[in-house]
């Protein structure tokens, strides 16, 4: 089992609340993509889970991602 800190975890995305919603968000973007259009991924990152992926790579760098502000509706 690999661990995150909390420090690391924020240190890409600003808080560590923040970084735990765009891994969430990232491992249910690669759940939906179809089996037969996989990612070109190593045997060690298929046999991972896909939330530990996620935070890997939002940990080390490799995921980018951009907030966008939610509209508010007008009642």
């Amino acid at each position: 089992m690999e661990i995150f800190t909390p420090p690391d975890a924020a240190r890409n995305a600003g808080t560590k609340y923040r970084a735990i919603l765009v891994a969430a968000r990232f491992a249910r973007y690669l759940n939906d993509f179809p089996k037969d259009r996989q990612v070109q991924w190593t045997e060690n990152e298929r046999a991972m889970k896909l939330t530990t992926l996620s935070m890997r790579k939002l940990v080390s760098g490799e995921l980018n991602f951009r907030e966008l502000r939610r509209r508010r509706s007008e009642v």
